[in-house]
């Protein structure tokens, strides 16, 4: 049985909405890790304090590696290469782990609130679907 030649499909107008989307998002995100890594713990509320300093240190490399590699990984779409894929999939992996002190430490999750879980859900939702995007991209051939 002779196999099939692969031929790309066409590029689709949705694909540059999908990719300009997938940058945005992670503009936000470093945006986010900037304010976070360069704020005056004095300048926040208390809560928000106590929260800071529960945090254990690793989860600031973490949520740098997530943040970084997504920014790079958009760019990538941007530029149709296929280096984003493994990029969006290493931001996803650090996007998981900035969220996971909020389920495996006791004094993290004792000071998070509500609204702590509902980021964790959006942003980890936002990589996965990023993560998706740019697989399914390099699948149909949109990737060099």
């Amino acid at each position: 049985m002779a196999e099939a030649s692969y031929r790309p499909q066409p590029l689709k107008g949705w694909y540059w909405m999908g990719a300009i989307a997938t940058l945005v998002f992670m503009v936000i995100g470093v945006l986010g890790y900037l304010a976070t890594v360069t704020a005056d713990p004095a300048s926040v509320p208390a809560d928000q304090q106590a929260l800071m300093a529960a945090m254990p240190k690793w989860q600031t490399a973490v949520y740098a590696i997530a943040v970084w590699s997504g920014l790079v990984g958009a760019i990538g779409l941007l530029l149709r290469r296929r280096f984003a894929v493994p990029l969006l999939l290493l931001s996803l992996i650090g996007a998981i782990g900035t969220f996971l002190p909020f389920a495996i430490l006791p004094r993290v999750r004792e000071l998070a609130t509500e609204a702590n879980g509902v980021a964790a859900v959006i942003v980890i939702g936002l990589c996965w679907t990023s993560f998706w995007f740019a697989r399914h991209s390099a699948q149909r051939g949109w990737l060099r």
